[in-house]
């Protein structure tokens, strides 16, 4: 059973359904693989065997009907609340923090039957693409230790590349389900706010991260990710971004006749020659299947990412400076680089953020009359593969591309409130994997994971070398 934690979520469900395999075996497969591979990895910063056991037993042991995750072990980020333990968003000023009571998303998991492994790593506050901190450290990318499974989501990514889990959650305000995704080889999906509910994320998706900010699920496979979006979403009064939006289903033929656009590069920030290739052969692997796919890029890309930069950068230094202000020297390093970015630009003014306010709708309105035509797109995930820890700059075709540049291709869609999922697809000239990323319109996020799975089946997971026994 040595591969057992490395196959699809589906497909464990349905052993145990078939009774071919138990809630506590799984969880003691995991269990094991978890102390093999954390200490080097450092994914999971608040686990518990005994009590990943007494789940998994209670479970075989009740009468009551099973859910459609009975016996799934997950993960959790450690930025969204499980009773009993550490929520501590990487920050010393949060240390010790456990919530007595879940969030929306882990109440809806374990009444669905999953089994809560524990939490996962994250930058401090959840403001980098790499995960490390005062509290726990860095994690590791399972394909190469001296690179980062990326941020803020990097300990989840991490955990369930390496089979320490079999899906979880994570969120995401600027590609932090994402950009883990790609870097790690798995997927993800970044929903439309309020499909899945955020209510119990630390910080609180309210005031701009209301719309920038969304509760992802990550998984091995978008057959996963698909199975944790259709049970768990759903409206929660809670959320003041919620609409009671139903579950759509899509046929293949109605899949097919949605045209998709796409583009390698969005001629300003230069991509790897390997990720160019990766979006080449999802385009050559789509129309294989019959879809349309042609060339195109919305014009009002670049002013999305200028915004995004004034709510997610300079509003969230300020919403977070309350916080911490007057005791910046017990901030980590990365978060000190968060806000030496952010203080480049003076603090907003209230006229400011209200013509930001203004300018964000009005953009948004222009983005959507956009992809009008074509309502899925098609492009990179990010400029480079999983970086070296520390590493902030590189030279892509003779242009150096700084640190924020390089993620600016998830950031768009933040901005805009729609769903955008993440594929592996290909390796760099090291072998590290490379995912690319399908996007769509707000409330489309079936038809986003629809053809992301079309992707899928080409090409997909591949477990990192560490991960087998």
């Amino acid at each position: 059973m040595s591969d057992l934690v490395l196959q699809p979520a589906v497909d464990l469900l349905a052993m145990i359904s078939a009774r071919k395999l138990s809630p506590l075996e799984l969880a003691e497969e995991h269990i094991l693989q978890i102390k093999r591979l954390n200490p080097q990895l450092n994914a999971l910063i608040d686990f518990d065997e005994q009590r990943v056991r007494a789940q998994a037993s209670a479970l075989e042991k009740s009468s009551a009907p099973r859910g459609l995750l009975h016996g799934l072990p997950m993960t959790i980020k450690a930025s969204i609340a499980v009773a009993g333990h550490r929520c501590e968003t990487g920050s010393l000023f949060n240390k010790g923090h456990i919530p007595r009571e879940d969030a929306v998303i882990v109440a809806r998991s374990t009444q669905a039957g999953a089994v809560i492994l524990g939490t996962t790593n994250c930058p401090e506050f959840l403001m980098a693409y790499e995960t490390d901190n005062l509290l726990y450290g860095r994690t590791s990318n399972p394909w190469d230790l001296t690179c980062t499974a990326g941020g803020s989501s990097g300990g989840e990514s991490a955990a369930i590349a390496a089979g320490l889990s079999a899906c979880g959650f994570g969120s995401d305000g600027g590609g932090s389900v994402r950009e883990p995704a790609h870097f790690t080889g798995i997927c993800a999906l970044k929903p439309t706010p309020g499909r899945i509910p955020a209510v119990g994320h630390l910080p609180p998706c309210v005031g701009p991260f209301s719309l920038l900010g969304a509760v992802g699920p990550m998984a091995r496979t978008i057959a996963d990710v698909s199975l944790l979006f259709n049970v768990l979403s759903g409206h929660a009064d809670a959320d003041p971004t919620g609409a009671p939006v139903s579950l759509q289903r899509y046929t293949t033929e109605e899949l097919r006749r949605i045209p998709i656009g796409f583009f390698e590069d969005d001629d300003i920030t230069p991509v790897t020659p390997e990720t160019r290739q990766a979006i080449q052969d999802a385009v050559r692997c789509l129309r294989s299947q019959g879809f349309r796919v042609v060339p195109f890029r919305p014009r009002a890309l670049e002013q999305a990412r200028k915004l995004w930069w004034n709510y997610f950068v300079r509003c969230g230094a300020m919403l977070l400076n309350p916080i911490f202000g007057g005791k910046e020297s017990r901030l980590s390093p990365t978060f000190q680089e968060f806000l030496t970015i952010a203080r480049q630009d003076p603090p907003l003014t209230g006229d400011e953020l209200l013509t930001i306010w203004a300018e964000c709708d009005t953009l948004r309105a222009i983005l959507l009359k956009e992809m009008r035509e074509f309502p899925i797109l098609l492009m990179p995930v990010c400029s480079v593969p999983a970086f070296r820890h520390g590493e902030r700059e590189w030279n892509i075709d003779g242009q150096q591309v700084a640190y924020l540049d390089a993620m600016r291709y998830t950031q768009w869609f933040n901005l805009l409130g729609a769903p955008a999922a993440v594929v592996p697809v290909g390796r760099s000239s090291e072998g590290l994997p490379i995912g690319i990323q399908i996007a769509g319109r707000p409330y489309q996020d079936e038809a986003v994971l629809g053809i992301a799975a079309a992707i899928d089946r080409d090409f997909g997971y591949q477990p990192p070398p560490m991960a087998r026994s």
